[in-house]
């Protein structure tokens, strides 16, 4: 039997030792009892977690469209004002855009 020992510890913060083929256990030594539906409800959890965090990171370093630097942002926001392009078609606004469209947030 392999237990989810990421999940167990989420579902049940009191798990100090969780062996696989006993099960998991407080500090005291005390054995814990696994409610299946709590670790499936704690896996949910760390999978949207991480899903999460990917999408952040495919904006910003992972992805195949990411954000440029404050820097160059910054570049193309006083490129746009001095060309009166505050609006959507200034580059910075296309550039935002396409890094959104690109990474689309989860659900």
């Amino acid at each position: 039997m392999s237990l989810d020992h990421e999940a167990i510890r989420k579902a049940y913060s009191d798990a100090v030792r969780i062996d696989d083929s006993v099960g998991a256990f407080k500090e005291d030594g005390t054995q814990i009892t696994l409610v299946q539906s709590d670790i499936d409800a704690a896996r949910v959890t760390l999978d949207a977690e991480a899903l999460a965090v990917k999408y952040k990171t495919d904006r910003t370093t992972d992805g195949s469209t990411t954000y440029d630097s404050f820097g160059d942002q910054l570049d193309m926001l006083y490129a746009d004002m001095l060309a009166g392009k505050l609006d959507t078609t200034g580059t910075w606004a296309t550039h935002i855009k396409a890094v959104k469209d690109a990474n689309p947030k989860p659900s």
